[in-house]
Formats: C-alpha cells, structure tokens, sequence
C-alpha cells in the first residue's frame, strides 16, 4: 500500500461487477476481490451483490472477523472519490394519525378474556349454592 494512490470513480467500479473482474468498495477504499470470490465464505454471489455500490454496511453487518480484515490489505487497489457515492437519504415514514389503543378490537377482546371466565365462575358458584340450598 505505499506510493501514490490511485483514486476511483463509483462509475469506475461500478464497470467492475462479473464473476472474472469483481471491485467493492468498503470504508472509503477499492479492493478487487475477483481471486477471493471462489475462496469466500458465503460464496461468490455475496460478493457479487455487493458490487457498483458502497458495500461498507454490508461487510461490517455480517460482522467480520480480524484476519479476515487483515486479508484485505492484499487486494487492495486503490481509493474511491467520495464525491460520486450517492448520499445516503434518510428515511422517514409517512405520517398517520394518532389512535386510542383503548377502542381498537384488541382492547375489546382483551376486556373480554378478562371478564368472561368471571362471569363463568361467578356463574359455577352462584348454581353450586343455588343446588345446594335447595
């Protein structure tokens, strides 16, 4: 990794994208894993998946281990101009309007498992004492 760095384009890598010449881009850097596809541990389509974008959240999620981050420093190529990744949008859901748990149905159903093996009981007891005054 000395000497001047060479600098990538997403479109650049993005050309990069088949079984015999895969580039990712992880943490700002350009790695050409195409020697490694057949080697991976979750099999070359990961890999592959994970091309002409920013794979950076797709290889820390699976939460790799230290040598494997070591390996990386082999098929390093060079870096990636950050100013031609999309920016990231944030997401935000769409507003609904605010609802009273108290009067949905599952509320209703709720009081009722509640209620309905009382009024059982209170049932069984009041025709126990009934029958046996009687």
């Amino acid at each position: 990794m000395g000497g001047e760095r060479k600098v990538y384009t997403l479109p650049e890598v993005s050309e990069h994208d088949s079984p015999k010449d895969c580039w990712l881009v992880i943490d700002g850097k350009v790695y050409n894993v195409t020697k490694f596809l057949e080697d991976h541990p979750g099999g070359d389509d990961v890999l592959l998946s994970a091309t002409g974008k920013d794979a950076t959240n797709d290889f820390e999620d699976v939460g790799h281990s230290s040598s494997a981050r070591a390996m990386m420093d082999e098929f390093y190529v060079g870096d990636i101009d950050s100013s031609t990744i999309p920016t990231k949008v944030k997401y935000t859901p769409p507003k609904q309007p605010h609802y009273n748990p108290d009067k949905t149905p599952q509320f209703i159903i709720k009081v009722l498992q509640f209620l309905v093996p009382i009024i059982i009981l209170g049932l069984a007891v009041g025709i126990r004492f009934y029958t046996k005054s009687a």
